[in-house]
């Protein structure tokens, strides 16, 4: 027991520390996905080292640290909770836009149970709808949808990076970026609900460092932020939305939160894990949603799943461009961080990947 109860002391505190340091290799970047697992089971290494070890010198050493990293991740983490305000806007009805109702999933490109999503779409009824992994099966499959909703963008590949934005709302223009790599699309649509509000959308999905695809986090983090530097000075607002391949309280993250000047919809709604739909123990949060001041929340929740490995995100929100309520919610860069966003953009840009 002794032997057991130091090795995952140990193991606990090496991977809870590991994305501290500041390297953009898988290594140090997927033990951040990891964090709530981490912690519970730190919740239960902690105590039971207490009642079967005898705590002494070096013992005492491992548990103080292993202490402080609970405290640091039920710090992250209670930001993710009903605890935590969560803002609303109590402007009069008159300055606030019509509900908009958008769904994003990453349908994974090898599934092929398509009729799961498109019944998934009939019942929800959105107003936009994002896919992520769409290739031309999926494309052909989604043709009946297109009645409803007449317009579209279509970014059809088969590297699993296909992306297809379909919204029933009125475009005025829309537009495909390829920020760091040319088979890495995200889509920008400049939308007006009925009642006249336009609106921004901004649809991702960069790759994941892993040791089964990327290296490194490079492009991911180069991407998200070129999207990040794009929308930050938009005068309408704007929901950036997809398959982040990251959790909100990593690094990379917080830097597009600070540089977008975007809000993190999650805070006071819970964690909401959306991937892995088949293992339980292993979810985490990468499908996420951020959004500027002006646009409010309504409902965030995760849907059933559709046969991917991602449960698809749903949400509802309205435009309320007269109220300053989640003014405090914006965080800034401090001008060193600002140097480090110029710094991945340019890394990411400079990434050639051996897995596409």
């Amino acid at each position: 027991m002794f032997t057991t109860l130091l090795v995952l002391s140990i193991l606990l505190i090496v991977l809870s520390t590991l994305p501290f340091i500041q390297n953009q290799h898988w290594v140090f970047r997927v033990p951040e996905f990891m964090r709530l697992q981490l912690l519970f089971l730190q919740l239960i290494v902690f105590p039971v080292t207490f009642f079967y070890v005898h705590i002494s010198g070096w013992m005492w050493a491992l548990q103080t640290a292993q202490a402080a990293l609970i405290i640091f991740h039920l710090y992250v983490f209670i930001r993710y909770t009903k605890f935590w305000r969560s803002q609303r806007s109590k402007d009069a009805e008159g300055h606030k836009s019509e509900k908009v109702r958008i769904i994003a999933c990453n349908i994974y490109q090898y599934n092929t149970d398509f009729q799961r999503f498109i019944d998934l779409i009939e019942k929800e009824d959105p107003d936009l709808f994002l896919t992520m992994e769409s290739d031309s099966a999926w494309e052909e499959a989604m043709r009946p949808l297109e009645q409803a909703y007449p317009n579209y963008q279509k970014v059809t590949l088969d590297n699993t990076y296909g992306m297809h934005l379909y919204t029933r709302l009125k475009m005025h223009r829309v537009e495909t970026h390829y920020f760091v790599a040319d088979d890495l699309p995200s889509i920008e649509a400049e939308l007006e609900t009925s009642d006249g509000h336009r609106f921004v959308f901004f649809g991702v999905h960069p790759p994941p460092p892993s040791p089964t695809e990327e290296d490194n986090s490079k492009e991911r983090d180069g991407d998200l932020l070129c999207v990040a530097k794009k929308v930050r000075d938009y005068d309408l607002p704007v929901v950036v939305a997809g398959d982040f391949n990251n959790v909100a309280w990593a690094r990379a993250s917080i830097l597009f939160k600070k540089t977008s000047e975007l809000i993190d919809a999650r805070i006071g709604r819970g964690i909401l894990a959306t991937f892995h739909a088949k293992y339980w123990f292993f979810r985490v949060p990468l499908d996420l949603l951020f959004h500027c001041k002006a646009v409010f929340i309504d409902e965030l929740l995760i849907y059933p799943s559709i046969g991917s490995d991602h449960f698809p995100v749903g949400c509802t929100f309205h435009i309320n461009l007269h109220s300053d309520e989640q003014q405090e919610e914006v965080k800034h860069l401090e001008a060193e961080e600002a140097h480090d966003v110029e710094e991945l953009i340019e890394e990411g840009k400079q990434e050639e990947s051996d897995n596409r």
